[in-house]
C-alpha cells in the first residue's frame, strides 16, 4: 500500500511540475538552480524559428526566463524602431506605437498593468501593420528597462539585450 501511495505522489508531482512549466510558472527556489526536467520542457515548448541564443549572450544578462537576442539577428526594420523609441518618436502608427501592451498571454514576466508598452516593426510588403513587434518594459518612454522582439504576434519572444546601445 506505501508503494501505492508513492507511486502516486510522484505521478502527482510530475503533473504539477508539467503543468507549471507549461504555463511558465517558476517552482524554482530563487537560490537554486532550475531542474533538468523543468528546463527540457521549457526548451521543447518555445519554438525558436525566428529568434537565435546567442552563446555570447549571458544568461546573467537576461533579465527574465526568455530566449535572448541581439539587435543584429533580428530585421533591420526593429533597429530603426528601436532608434525611435530612445529618440521618442516619430512612430509609424502613432495610435498603436508606445500604449501600453497588456501582456494577456502572459508570455512576459509579470508586471503591474502599466509596465509595458508595444511598438509596431514593419514587415516588409505587408499593407498592415503585421506581427513584428518590440514591447518594452519599466524605465520611461525613451528609456526602458528591458526590451522585448516578437515575430509571432506575441505567442513568442526573445529579450533584446543590447537595445540601449
Amino acid at each position: 500500500m506505501q508503494n501505492g501511495k508513492k507511486a502516486l505522489g510522484g505521478v502527482l508531482g510530475l503533473v504539477v511540475v508539467l503543468g507549471a512549466a507549461w504555463f511558465g510558472i517558476d517552482l524554482t527556489d530563487s537560490n537554486t538552480q532550475t531542474s533538468s526536467a523543468s528546463s527540457s520542457l521549457a526548451a521543447t515548448t518555445s519554438p525558436s524559428s525566428t529568434k537565435k541564443s546567442t552563446s555570447a549572450t549571458s544568461a546573467a544578462q537576461s533579465t527574465s526566463r526568455l530566449d535572448t537576442c541581439s539587435l543584429d539577428e533580428l530585421p533591420e526594420q526593429a533597429d530603426l524602431v528601436v532608434d525611435d523609441i530612445l529618440a521618442g518618436g516619430p512612430f509609424d502608427y502613432p495610435e498603436n506605437d508606445g500604449v501600453r501592451f497588456g501582456n494577456y498571454e502572459g508570455v512576459l514576466p509579470d508586471e503591474a498593468s502599466s509596465y509595458y508598452r508595444e511598438y509596431t516593426v514593419e514587415t516588409p510588403g505587408l499593407s498592415h501593420r503585421g506581427p513584428l513587434r518590440i514591447v518594452t518594459g519599466g524605465g520611461s518612454e525613451t528609456d526602458p528597462e528591458v526590451w522585448y522582439y516578437t515575430s509571432d504576434h506575441y505567442e513568442t519572444f526573445c529579450e533584446i539585450t543590447d537595445a540601449e546601445n
